[in-house]
């Protein structure tokens, strides 16, 4: 009697544990992981994020406070990888693996090239792990993108969100 007890109670937790488990594996992160890749004059480019929607929320100086370090996305940090050593915006940037953080301004924004690539969120951000900080221009765009993304137009990495962009040379 206590065996079959000990069995039955064994069978239930065990079930519950493979339930529960498998149960998350099949959901769909409400920011889906992204990534954007090109070979610029024989240097591999990629640039791995967590794409957030708008869902007709306030983006810029709301949800993505102004003048603050952010994860450039959703998640785990953004990363920035390169094959080779590259220049981005004139400034030289050794071959690796990065966490690309970004910290938004109103006209102009910080793009900030950190060391430890494996982070999540900016929540461990040190700027004593900075590579790289380079100053770009956003402007404004014509076209609404719902979903984060990042593109490669030419030698340009090109950041596109909400009603907002900006780009960034990556030169051999």
């Amino acid at each position: 009697m206590k065996s079959i007890r000990l069995f039955s109670l064994l069978f239930v937790c065990f079930a519950f544990i493979a339930t529960s488990t498998s149960y998350g594996q099949g959901m769909k992160r409400v920011s889906p992981p992204a990534t954007a890749a090109s070979t610029i004059k024989g240097v591999k480019v990629e640039i791995k994020y967590s794409q957030p929607s708008v869902k007709g929320r306030k983006i810029w100086g709301g949800l993505v406070p102004y003048d603050q370090v952010w994860r450039t996305g959703a998640n785990e940090a953004t990363t920035f990888e390169v094959s080779q050593d590259v220049k981005i915006e004139g400034k030289t940037l050794p071959k690796g693996k990065y966490a690309l953080f970004t910290i938004p301004g109103k006209s102009s924004w910080t793009l900030i090239f950190n060391k430890k690539a494996k982070q999540w969120g900016a929540y461990n951000y040190s700027s004593s792990d900075d590579a790289l900080r380079v100053t770009v221009k956003a402007k404004k765009s014509n076209k609404m993108s719902e979903k984060l993304a990042f593109s490669f137009e030419g030698n340009k990495a090109v950041f596109h969100w909400e009603k907002l962009e900006f780009a960034f040379a990556i030169k051999k």
